[in-house]
């Protein structure tokens, strides 16, 4: 199991063909993937019954002692092959590095799962090389926005229900990468589906999540890449009633997101449909009309300069060089500078 790039699906469908390794690390800063890995252990390796007296879980403070874990863990498993031990929130831990010492010689009859979340643990130390040595190390990394439309397909395909292009985007753009509550919002699309359905669409989005049809993120963002002011400084207009729901440091963020990988499209050594995804890691060619569009419409310098509008604008909002300017003034001022 020790290899390098290994993905969550790879760690379930070995657990799935019970090949199980004495230790899992799992790390980074997108939680999701971490918490599906380390529930599929605990729900798959041991029966109910053999759950009650070889699975334990420990949640982690800055008072948790290391030698405490070490200790559950060289624990001999009761009437079961195996036991599970769980650490959760193991960034908590001041002297995780200890660790090592149990990683270089671990129980064959214990099965250690530490999640460590919200970054990832020095790989110069020697708790990272001793347990690739043994065990498996997965790094959970945060999804680019590009593939968030993908993720959400996926997603839903699992469930054997569909989404609309539109209202697939509307999702990615307004939710965003925070993959538990994307699927939390998810999971309450699919149950809202009328009997019989299994497609969802922007009415559904619309009704269920609180994303307007005509002004949201998304459609803000077409009318950028389309460079249709009128349409724009409308959702503006929207936006500027309706402050708590639509902030304006939410729209920079996207727009810088949506410019920041246009600029990325025009670095590409190769501008053919398959140079641009790959070089974007795009998986659908759909995905890379917005960016191919706005290509047309903004060239490589208009882009860098809307790059460092954004960034300005960014800094503004919250407080540095704003002058007696309000929100309005500056997201108006932004505006005009990208569409003109």
């Amino acid at each position: 199991m020790a290899k390098a790039n290994i993905t969550h699906r790879d760690i379930v469908e070995a657990v799935r063909r019970q090949e199980y390794a004495p230790i899992y690390l799992l790390m980074g800063e997108e939680s999701y993937y971490i918490d599906r890995v380390s529930e599929y252990i605990a729900e798959n390796v041991l029966t109910k019954e053999e759950q009650d007296f070889n699975q334990t879980t420990i949640y982690c403070t800055r008072e948790t002692a290391v030698g405490d874990i070490v200790n559950y863990a060289r624990r001999y498993p009761m009437m079961a092959k195996y036991q599970v031990l769980i650490v959760k929130e193991a960034q908590n831990l001041l002297k995780l590095d200890e660790l090592a010492v149990y990683a270089q010689n671990p129980l064959e009859t214990t099965i250690l799962v530490i999640c460590y979340k919200n970054g990832t643990v020095d790989r110069r130390k020697k708790l990272v090389p001793a347990i690739e040595k043994v065990g498996v190390v997965f790094e959970s990394k945060k999804l680019k926005d590009g593939m968030l439309p993908q993720f959400i397909m996926d997603y839903l395909r699992r469930k054997q229900v569909s989404i609309e292009e539109r209202a697939c985007l509307m999702m990615a753009e307004s939710v965003g990468a925070d993959l538990n509550r994307l699927t939390g919002e998810l999971d309450k699309l699919v149950l809202a589906l009328p009997t019989g359905k299994n497609r969802i669409d922007e009415d559904l989005v619309e009704k269920n999540v609180g994303i307007s049809k005509e002004f949201n993120m998304w459609e803000l963002r077409a009318a950028i890449i389309n460079k249709d002011v009128l349409k724009a400084n409308k959702i503006l207009f929207h936006m500027e009633q309706n402050p708590k729901a639509n902030p304006p440091v939410m729209a920079v963020a996207m727009l810088f997101n949506l410019f920041a990988t246009v600029m990325q499209a025009f670095y590409s050594p190769d501008r053919s449909e398959q140079g641009l995804m790959a070089h974007l890691e795009l998986r659908q060619s759909w995905q890379l009309r917005d960016y191919t569009t706005a290509m047309r419409h903004y060239n490589a310098m208009k882009t860098m300069k809307i790059i460092g509008k954004l960034r300005e604008t960014d800094a503004r909002l919250k407080g540095i060089n704003r002058g007696n300017l309000t929100d309005a003034d500056i997201m108006h001022e932004l505006f005009f500078f990208i569409l003109h």
